[in-house]
């Protein structure tokens, strides 16, 4: 099995996940043509639902599985980390019964806190159904969660990433075949017809574990599990409660993602009916901000999401080895990759939100709008991630909590005066939700920067230097993406022409961003010349 440096580490991941993203925004182009908004609403209650459990499940341990692995590979201790890896398995499993029990049996009561009193739309029963159907992802996918983290604790990216993208497609198989048979060959209700595209994360959840473990099998003796080691001096009760120790900052701040996303959903359900909006405009505004312009977002989330994937393991090692010098080039290092690759991505998206939010969901009033702003979020959710995944690897887990609970509450407070505010100012008012979201994660950042710099001297000069020279090229690609769009024309009614619009204007934005970038050093500062070198070679290589 091939392990992976850090920079290495992080192409891979994010590649995997880039893939994935892509493959998650593209289905969503046939599936919300076929089952339409009531039916994508549908979706998008029970998914939201399911993402918040499944994080209680299992967000924090493939992280903490791999942190604690490379930290006893680190010390020297083989037998300690077998086991880590099989109570890590004890574990998950106990949770994902007992989570899974809950989300089934309590499914109406959710469903009810969805849609409170709204009429007009999707039932409490059909949310219900979708809800438990759901809800049998949850037996599958935190048991994969801990296999990904024993390989990423060896520094092996590539059978996880891998696997991410097998899940992937079984999954979008499932759901486009599954809602096109319930539809027009069986002609089954819509209700039946979501409950079977959920069902799609069970599905690719099965076939992920299935590789992973096929692979693992093949390569026992790389990853130490086919030897009996003299035992460490670490007993099971101090491996156990430092799994959970490990495990539940991540799981904090995963739910807190998901409650943001969920409790925004709620919010702007209840503030729009107080201010009198019909219930399709409620459902969609909800369901846009919390699902489907979030889709689409993904694709920028996905590169501090890889980055973390190999940054927790090194960080760890570095900081095991209390070298806080490395610590802070990592920190500084990630940092300066989101700003270099979100900011232009975050731009240009915007500018382009009009045949973007076409191209998926078609022509719209407000799925623009909410899109074009909604997409500066994933920058701050970016950075947030990246400081707090620094902040779990050097064990500052009171900060972690502080920043992320600080943040959560922020947004929840801001969410309903910002959307009074829009309305007042005859802006839409959903807008305010999206704002409030910004402010959150932004006080979070803060917070976790803040805490790195003054407990361990951590230094950010070299990240703001590459703020300012990023600057220059991103407003350079500015001015030639406004240009491109005063002289191309473009039919938003027409997905074809919305897709030779983007790509045409895309891949000239970003010859001038990453041209710009590259003669002004910017490319080779973060990635080291004899990474680029690396890749000429390899290259030259294989022209011979």
């Amino acid at each position: 099995m091939k392990k992976s440096s850090f920079i290495e580490g992080t192409i891979i991941a994010t590649l995997a996940i880039f893939i994935t993203k892509i493959l998650g925004m593209l289905y969503v182009i046939p599936f919300y043509s076929m089952v339409g908004t009531m039916g994508s609403a549908l979706y998008a209650y029970g998914y939201n639902i399911y993402i918040i459990f499944l994080d209680i499940s299992s967000a924090g341990l493939p992280i903490a599985i791999s942190k604690i692995i490379k930290e006893f590979n680190t010390l020297k201790m083989p037998d300690a980390k077998i086991r880590a890896y099989q109570i890590g398995k004890k574990i998950c499993t106990t949770i994902s019964i007992i989570i899974f029990l809950i989300l089934f049996i309590f499914a109406k009561p959710l469903a009810s806190l969805i849609l409170g009193d709204l009429s007009g739309g999707n039932t409490i029963e059909d949310v219900t159904f979708v809800i438990r159907v759901v809800s049998f992802a949850i037996l599958v996918i935190p048991y994969l969660s801990v296999t990904k983290g024993y390989l990423q604790g060896h520094n092996i990216i590539s059978i996880p990433s891998i696997s991410q993208v097998i899940e992937q497609i079984i999954r979008i198989i499932v759901i486009l075949g599954g809602s096109y048979l319930s539809l027009y060959v069986f002609h089954l209700s819509l209700r039946t017809t979501i409950g079977i595209a959920v069902f799609g994360a069970c599905a690719g959840g099965i076939a992920a574990v299935l590789y992973i473990l096929a692979k693992m099998h093949q390569n026992k003796q790389d990853l130490g599990l086919d030897k009996t080691y003299s035992p460490d001096k670490i007993t099971n009760k101090e491996i156990a409660k430092k799994i959970i120790t490990y495990a539940i900052p991540f799981i904090i701040i995963a739910i807190a993602a998901s409650i943001n996303n969920f409790g925004d959903m709620v919010l702007i359900f209840r503030t729009l009916e107080y201010l009198g909006l019909d219930a399709e405009t409620i459902e969609f505004a909800a369901t846009a901000i919390s699902t489907w312009s979030a889709k689409i977002i993904m694709i920028v989330n996905s590169v501090a999401i890889g980055m973390t994937t190999s940054l927790i393991p090194t960080i760890v090692g570095s900081f095991t080895l209390n070298k806080w010098d490395e610590v802070n080039d990592k920190l500084n290092k990630a940092l300066q990759i989101i700003l270099v690759t979100c900011i232009p991505m975050c731009v240009g998206l915007s500018l382009l939100s009009k045949s973007v939010w076409s191209v998926f969901y078609g022509v719209s009033t407000y799925g623009p709008l909410i899109f074009a702003i909604q997409i500066f979020y994933s920058l701050t959710f970016n950075l947030y991630t990246v400081a707090s995944s620094t902040l779990q690897g050097v064990n500052k887990f009171k900060t972690v909590y502080k920043s992320t609970i600080g943040g959560f509450l922020i947004n929840m407070m801001l969410d309903i005066p910002f959307m009074l505010l829009f309305n007042y100012l005859k802006l839409p008012p959903f807008i305010g939700a999206i704002f409030a979201t910004i402010c959150g994660y932004s006080a979070s950042i803060f917070i976790s920067l803040r805490a790195l710099k003054k407990e361990h001297n951590l230094e950010y000069s070299a990240t703001f230097k590459m703020f300012k020279r990023i600057i220059i090229p991103t407003l350079i690609m500015t001015c030639v993406v406004i240009f491109l769009k005063c002289f191309l024309t473009v039919n938003l009614a027409s997905k074809i022409s919305c897709i030779i619009y983007i790509a045409i204007i895309s891949i000239i934005g970003a010859i001038v961003y990453l041209g710009i970038a590259y003669k002004m050093g910017i490319l080779t500062d973060i990635f080291v010349e004899e990474y680029f070198a690396k890749i000429k070679k390899k290259l030259t290589r294989k022209g011979k």
